[in-house]
């Protein structure tokens, strides 16, 4: 727990992001890809958490940029990401960005029939490698865990129905693009180990049926990470890597991997303060200066780690039945939790939400407060890497007339 003074030194709400433990995830992750598969690409998946601080600590851990539309692109270039360690994927790339990645021998996954056709304008001259993206039935390999269950998962080239196919072929009418790679993410509900295994078999029987003389297999991300009682890197390395080594040589062919959530989501809390306690006829409202929007922006979380830091440790108050903490927005819905049978909240006691770096910065949205505070805490060192928005970074780029 942070001292007192660690508390209360900074205005709340703000992120705050653990460099020492997200160092000790990719240490982690790093000591996996060597036991299991060394010849490994990590990108970081940018949608995740796209914190300029963010992306560029992971440059410097030498991962290459997973991007997925040309703002993406562009801010990868910009943070000085080099121009060939960037894998691109999606279905909003621009022509441009695309044409561009594929000059600059970036890692390009095609996901869309444009993209097909986008090929054309390629020099003649020179020859393309790029890699195609595979829609295949997960929820019938694995019942119950894939995230769109009967209605089948909406990117890449569907396996099942031929289209997989029909684009292998299309792409081979250009005499100067050749597929050298298969990307297989998949989104599941339990991110287990049956995923990968599924999606191992998937790339080994691709490879066989289609002969393909692949440079790499993109698996994705959607791993766990930072929990104990779930799968960790290595567990997932070892399923992989004993699937995939019945077809592919580990020294000639690259495994690529597009962590996000897993290496970002444990580091960054949320630090917010209690700011009112309103009391109705039916409920004890604990009201905070955070919201659910900062934490759960999707509104699909049915529950949240955290913990309670008091103002006044020393207070003896007696526990109340029930107190439903909220959030500062002027929705109903902006409730996150029940405490029961617990000591009475007071303004200035904090709430702090662990977890909660993933698709948390990059999707909350600017509704009624801007973008809050992040500091990064090192040691026992902050520094702040992003300063509070204001009305003057709200308005800016807009035209007034």
């Amino acid at each position: 727990m942070e001292s007192e003074r660690q508390i209360n030194q900074y205005r709340t709400p703000y992120f705050l992001i653990d460099q020492d433990e997200l160092e000790s995830i990719v240490e982690e992750l790093q000591a996996a890809i060597q036991l299991y598969w060394k010849n490994t690409i990590m990108g970081y998946s940018f949608k995740t958490n796209s914190l300029p601080w963010v992306v560029e600590f992971f440059r410097k851990k030498r991962f290459y940029a997973e991007v997925v539309s040309d703002d993406e692109y562009n801010l990868a270039m910009k943070m000085d990401y080099s121009k060939n360690k960037i894998i691109y994927n999606g279905i909003i790339k621009s022509k441009e960005t695309f044409l561009e990645a594929l000059e600059n021998g970036c890692i390009v996954n095609l996901d869309s029939e444009r993209e097909i056709l986008w090929l054309m304008d390629t020099d003649t001259e020179k020859h393309y490698s790029v890699g195609i993206r595979i829609n295949f039935d997960l929820e019938q390999m694995c019942p119950e865990q894939s995230q769109c269950g009967n209605e089948g998962g909406r990117f890449g080239f569907c396996y099942e129905n031929g289209e997989f196919a029909r684009a292998l072929a299309a792409i081979k009418q250009y005499q100067n693009i050749e597929v050298k790679g298969i990307h297989l993410h998949c989104s599941s509900k339990t991110r287990s180990l049956d995923i990968y295994r599924a999606v191992s078999f998937m790339a080994c029987r691709i490879k066989r049926e289609y002969q393909l003389d692949l440079d790499y297999v993109d698996i994705g991300g959607g791993f766990f990470g930072g929990l104990k009682d779930k799968p960790h890197f290595a567990d997932y390395f070892q399923c992989i890597s004993e699937i995939l080594c019945k077809e592919y040589d580990k020294e000639k062919t690259k495994l690529i991997i597009e962590p996000g959530m897993s290496v970002i989501g444990s580091p960054v809390s949320f630090v917010t303060s209690v700011i009112d306690v309103k009391e109705t006829n039916r409920n004890l409202f604990i009201v905070t200066d955070g919201s659910r929007n900062n934490i759960d922006p999707l509104m699909t979380k049915t529950s949240y780690f955290y913990e309670i830091w008091h103002s006044d440790p020393d207070i003896r108050s007696k526990a109340v039945d029930k107190q439903v903490v909220v959030g500062y927005t002027c929705m109903e819905h902006d409730r996150l939790f029940e405490l029961k049978e617990c000591r009475k909240l007071q303004p200035g006691d904090k709430i702090v939400y662990h977890k909660a770096g993933a698709y948390t910065m990059c999707l909350s949205p600017l509704f009624i407060k801007y973008f809050p505070d992040i500091y990064v805490k090192k040691g026992e060192k902050y520094r702040l890497v992003r300063q509070r928005w204001s009305e003057e970074e709200y308005i800016q780029n807009s035209i007034r007339w």
